[in-house]
């Protein structure tokens, strides 16, 4: 007799974000890359999903937070690296392999501390590193409105999608706090207005631009965590010197 449980319904969402990443390789494989940007959009709205109904019915378990690293590896780490390969890396043969399989590794490396870190299960409004999502997002933004648009000069191209893939799997692997996602209840956006505020202008900015204002958003986010890392950790290090 099977036994259904409480984290059957988290589960069953993570499961729709591995498939959701399953849909989006298909559709990189056959160049329609709008359509594998979309299907990863999907995978990060189960990915939240997952989350809120494992905190809600109080059905967190290790079992899920492996599950969900396991889902994130393939939705927004293979997607991103196969994506990048496909439209740029291939000419490059092996060495072409290494680069687009960077966001790949990087975002697996932080999922594998994240999951030896955990102590409890609880939302968090820091992560350490940046979040394998956001670094998918980074990179799926700037190829899908910036490297195949007309919003860049062609001259400049092949330098940022270098810089930005360097950079984003670097970040994943640092010991930088980033911001989690606003939370969309009463309690968080409360206790972080501003945050979730900015957050909030960066989405309605976002559909109205039809995505092209996702990257530059990104930029900014990255931006202002580094700076905030690095503001507090000067801070922190007079403060004790005195």
């Amino acid at each position: 007799m099977v036994r259904f449980t409480r984290s059957l319904v988290p589960n069953l969402l993570t499961l729709a974000n591995l498939f959701s990443g399953f849909i989006a390789i298909i559709y990189v494989s056959k160049d329609m890359y709008m359509l594998a940007g979309l299907f990863v959009l999907v995978a990060a709205i189960f990915d939240m999903l997952d989350g809120i109904t494992a905190r809600l019915i109080e059905s967190a378990s290790e079992f899920g937070v492996e599950l969900d690293s396991l889902s994130d590896a393939i939705s927004f780490g293979v997607v991103p690296s196969f994506m990048l390969y496909k439209i740029y890396f291939y000419q490059f043969n092996d060495i072409g392999i290494f680069f687009a399989a960077l966001p790949l590794i990087c975002g697996v490396l932080r999922l594998a501390r994240f999951n030896i870190q955990i102590t409890v299960f609880e939302d968090k409004k820091f992560f350490t590193g940046l979040a394998i999502p956001a670094g998918a997002f980074i990179i799926l933004s700037y190829v899908l409105f910036y490297h195949f648009g007309n919003l860049m000069p062609e001259k400049y191209k092949e330098l940022v999608l270098f810089t930005v893939t360097i950079v984003t799997s670097l970040l994943m692997i640092s010991t930088i706090k980033f911001y989690n996602v606003p939370r969309p209840n009463k309690r968080y956006i409360k206790e972080n207005p501003i945050h979730s505020l900015v957050f909030l202008i960066a989405l309605i900015i976002s559909i109205f631009t039809r995505g092209k204002f996702i990257f530059p958003f990104f930029v900014f986010y990255l931006l202002a965590c580094i700076f905030r890392h690095y503001y507090l950790k000067i801070k922190h290090y007079y403060l004790n010197k005195g």
